[in-house]
């Protein structure tokens, strides 16, 4: 099985609200290899895609992330430290 049709169990798994068992049934696999295959998947960061925009007031930046939260902040950074400052934001 590929990972894509792997990951797709998983997810069909988490959005069909039906029990472990009734899943596994349904699709012809042990409710084990499903345990595995969540445990794989849910020990992997998920990423989030940002969208930085200039702060109002000219200095500084808001953050704004996929799921709606926003960071602002009037500080300034240099560009490594706001790539640094993006890719910890992402592995939240």
């Amino acid at each position: 099985m590929s990972k894509e049709e792997i990951r797709r169990i998983v997810e069909g798994y988490e959005a069909s609200g039906m029990t472990r068992r009734a899943y596994c049934e349904k699709h012809g696999i042990r409710m084990t290899t499903l345990d595995y295959w969540r445990r794989m998947y849910q020990s992997k960061p998920k990423l989030v895609r940002v969208k930085v925009q200039p702060a109002e007031t000219g200095a500084g930046f808001i953050l704004v992330l996929a799921n709606g939260r926003r960071i602002e902040s009037s500080w300034s950074f240099a560009d490594p430290e706001l790539s640094r400052l993006i890719r910890v934001a992402e592995s939240a």
